[in-house]
């Protein structure tokens, strides 16, 4: 059987909607290259070294995830308030993507707590701003590199129902504990009505066809109590020489 080769049109080149689309794209004839490698590489670096200096002085933190969608009138956004408020209250900073929603919560409980509240914003096609309790922005062009920040400065992680955002740092996260890219850390899913069918077919599918263990699917904890999500990141902190054993509830 002969096969015939496929006329693809040309598509007439087009200005990169990101940044990231320009630097993942840049091989492609339909995306206009915008900067040149010597360009992306410097960018790059400034993003990582101004983030490196800008949260060197923030102490031990841990970064809150959660939907940019959620009212202020949700229970969820409540639950992501108080949870923030008593993690700081233990000591320790909050750092989240920067934006409304639970993000928001969690930057107020920050203030609330009088902790540094780290919002870490990304240059998307539909604007975001930066919630007004942040006290400590940095904006990013990349998402690599802004993920760099969630964890570098992080202790622990708690998730709070989310799209694909939350799913895509959730699971990021996740992969740096189970490789020992990073250390054990606490982490954490706020909500059990949200994430327990999650959590069901991972066991079911992942665990049950070989995928990851028993013991793998353990570096998640499930809980709908502030204390207890409290607890667990502190005792990782702890664990990890952050905290004094005393900050621990």
């Amino acid at each position: 059987m002969r096969l015939h080769a496929y006329a693809c049109p040309v598509p007439e080149p087009r200005s990169p909607a990101t940044p990231d689309e320009e630097i993942l794209n840049a091989e492609s004839p339909a995306i206009r290259a915008t900067r040149t490698e010597a360009e992306r590489l410097e960018r790059i670096q400034h993003e990582l070294e101004a983030g490196f200096a800008r949260l060197a002085e923030i102490g031990p933190a841990v970064s809150i995830f959660g939907s940019a969608r959620t009212p202020p009138d949700s229970p969820e956004y409540e639950s992501a308030r108080r949870t923030a408020r008593m993690i700081g209250e233990s000591g320790l900073a909050i750092i989240t993507g920067g934006g409304p929603g639970l993000m928001e919560a969690a930057n107020r409980g920050a203030s609330e707590a009088g902790v540094p509240s780290v919002g870490l914003n990304i240059e998307l096609p539909f604007e975001q701003g930066t919630n007004p309790y942040v006290d400590v922005e940095l904006r990013f062009h990349y998402f690599f590199t802004r993920k760099v920040m969630f964890v570098r400065y992080a202790c622990g992680f708690v998730v709070f129902p989310g799209g694909f955002g939350t799913l895509d740092e959730l699971f990021e996260a996740l992969t740096l504990i189970q490789t020992g890219k990073v250390g054990h850390f606490p982490l954490v899913l706020a909500g059990s009505g949200y994430w327990q069918g999650l959590l069901d077919w991972i066991r079911e599918r992942l665990v049950g066809d070989g995928k990851v263990t028993a013991a793998e699917l353990e570096l998640l904890a499930l809980t709908d109590d502030p204390a207890e999500i409290v607890r667990l990141i502190n005792e990782g902190a702890c664990e990890m020489g952050l905290v004094p054993p005393r900050s621990v509830p």
